[in-house]
């Protein structure tokens, strides 16, 4: 461990893992590690069951040491790890799957933002958007602390990829925190003031309750067009604030679902044995509202199989509750209150009629339903009946969608690489990114056409007609 935090990397799959109950659960994917690029195992699936190569016996792990099992995961990069896994929004809660890793070099620091551009057909024309992805709120703070002309960080590049869109003349552009667990307080204050010309960013009260306000006094504003910020439940912390500072300003439109709830600072405090975790601070909005425990929500809602009472702050136990401080003294930017009803009224609209998001809806009421049942059958012949049920009932939702989009129809569940999370949608918070031969996925898609009606909404005169 002292050698992977001295080079930053380790051979394994890029997974961060904590102990739950008996089970070692997965709590994020280190963005473009090996897992998330294979794109199978998600945020809060349970693993039990490690096997090595791909025929080596699947070791039972459950009621393990976290240190053990992460003794087993890892290994030589180009090997091959298997997991038997839980899936966390499996209609089946009993049923296992299999997934297979490469074992790869995985970078322990920050990812770039990157970007895209997607086309649209909305109001009657093409619409051309960019996307930012922000992994996580990064700075290479030696760098900076020596002066070097070049060094990274989130606002610089952020900054850069503006430049770029704007030059390819977007005509919006989507934030995606999506899974962004937060980072460095100083890069999200000037991410910021990329988009606002100045005034306050986040207020913080220390343990004595004294109370700072992190400021943009950078009245430079990058970029003043159309804006929506993309999130989700494993949105948290740094993330938490950007959405929420950009929402307090009516800046521009937060799209998805309720964030984690991340509003405090931790600080690691020697002991003669060991350590203890002190929370020294904590995040309230420039209204005044608290990130801890609530999050931030959205102005309007993602449908999601996402289950927010079992992940995020309010879900552990002895979460700091939610509280309100004064307010800081800023300006709006415009007031669209009254154009959300339309907004979301449109929205739903849409999302009625699209098969991806009717069978996201229907799965979800399904998964559910699963969750409401307390008792199972320990007869077999009615387990075998009931599972049997189950899986015609999948089959018949996949099948209502692809006959929808005209695919191809499939006679059973191994058909499919993931039952429940293959149809791009969100998945435990976790969904899989854009692949550019696939185009966008459907949350970013119907982000990008709420973004387009806001547009029409609020910046008549940029609307080409």
């Amino acid at each position: 461990n002292f050698n992977i935090r001295m080079s930053l990397s380790l051979q394994g799959i890029g997974a961060m893992l904590q102990a739950k109950d008996e089970y070692t659960e997965v709590t994020r994917l280190i963005p473009a590690g090996p897992a998330d690029k294979a794109g199978e195992l998600k945020a809060t699936d349970r693993i039990t069951g490690v096997g090595q190569g791909t025929n080596g016996e699947i070791v039972d792990v459950i009621g393990w040491r976290l240190d053990d099992v992460v003794d087993l995961i890892r290994g030589k990069k180009g090997t091959v790890v298997r997991l038997s896994v839980l899936k966390a929004n499996a209609v089946d809660a009993a049923k296992t799957k299999v997934i297979s890793i490469t074992r790869d070099k995985v970078k322990l620091d920050e990812q770039d933002a990157s970007k895209e551009i997607i086309e649209l057909k909305n109001h009657g024309k093409t619409y051309r958007l960019g996307v930012i992805d922000i992994p996580k709120f990064y700075i290479d703070f030696e760098a900076a602390n020596k002066g070097e002309p070049n060094y990274k960080s989130t606002t610089r590049d952020v900054k850069k990829l503006l430049k770029e869109l704007i030059a390819d003349k977007v005509d919006g552009i989507i934030v995606d925190l999506r899974d962004n667990g937060g980072g460095s307080l100083h890069e999200v204050n000037t991410l910021i003031g990329l988009f606002i010309k100045s005034g306050p960013t986040v207020q913080i009260k220390d343990i004595s309750g004294r109370i700072y306000v992190n400021q943009d006094k950078d009245e430079t504003v990058t970029y003043s067009g159309p804006l929506a910020v993309l999130i989700n439940r494993l949105s948290a912390s740094a993330s938490e604030i950007f959405a929420g500072a950009i929402q307090d300003y009516r800046r521009g439109i937060v799209v998805g679902t309720q964030t984690y709830g991340k509003g405090t600072v931790q600080a690691m405090l020697p002991l003669s044995r060991g350590q203890i975790t002190l929370t020294q601070q904590k995040f309230y909005r420039i209204t005044g509202n608290s990130t801890q425990n609530r999050g931030v929500l959205p102005d309007i809602d993602l449908p999601s199989l996402y289950n927010v009472s079992e992940v995020g702050e309010n879900a552990l136990e002895a979460a700091l509750p939610w509280d309100k401080i004064r307010s800081a003294e800023f300006k709006s930017y415009r007031d669209f209150s009254q154009q959300l009803p339309k907004l979301q009224a449109m929205h739903k609209k849409r999302i009625l009629k699209d098969p991806d998001f009717i069978h996201l809806t229907k799965t979800s009421d399904l998964i559910e339903q699963r969750r409401q049942i307390k008792e199972l059958t320990l007869n077999e012949k009615k387990r075998r009946l009931e599972k049997k049920e189950l899986e015609a009932t999948q089959i018949q939702l996949e099948n209502d969608r692809r006959k929808a989009l005209g695919l191809e129809l499939i006679s059973s569940l191994e058909e499919l690489d993931d039952p429940i999370g293959e149809t791009d949608e969100e998945n435990n918070a976790d969904e899989e990114k854009d692949k550019e031969d696939e185009g966008p996925t459907p949350l970013l898609t119907e982000t990008g056409n709420i973004l387009i009606d806001f547009l029409n909404l609020n910046y008549p005169r940029m609307v080409k007609k």
